[in-house]
């Protein structure tokens, strides 16, 4: 898989620029578009891996569970960082 750390744009496989395009705009202020290009990515090798076939809407739909489990984690870490520590409480 492509590394994005070198602020280089994500790059979609030929047929998915689409799925990528209306994830990256659902996920707008979620996640950033390097995100969503690894989720697609990961979601089209493992479609790939699982079926032998990785048709664009079920990659849509593989990496958008992802995505709305990356940001439901994301939510929760936010939310206990900004719990107040008691010092005994677990």
């Amino acid at each position: 898989m492509a590394h994005y750390g070198d602020n280089r744009p994500p790059r979609y496989e030929s047929g998915y620029e689409e799925v990528g395009d209306r994830l990256t705009e659902e996920f707008a202020g979620v996640h950033p578009s390097a995100t969503v290009a690894r989720c697609v990515a990961a979601a089209r090798h493992g479609a790939q891996e699982v079926t032998g076939a990785a048709a664009p809407d079920l990659v849509e739909r593989i990496a958008r569970k992802h995505l709305q489990v990356l940001a439901i984690v994301a939510a929760e870490k936010r939310r206990q960082a900004s719990r107040p520590s008691l010092g005994n409480a677990p």
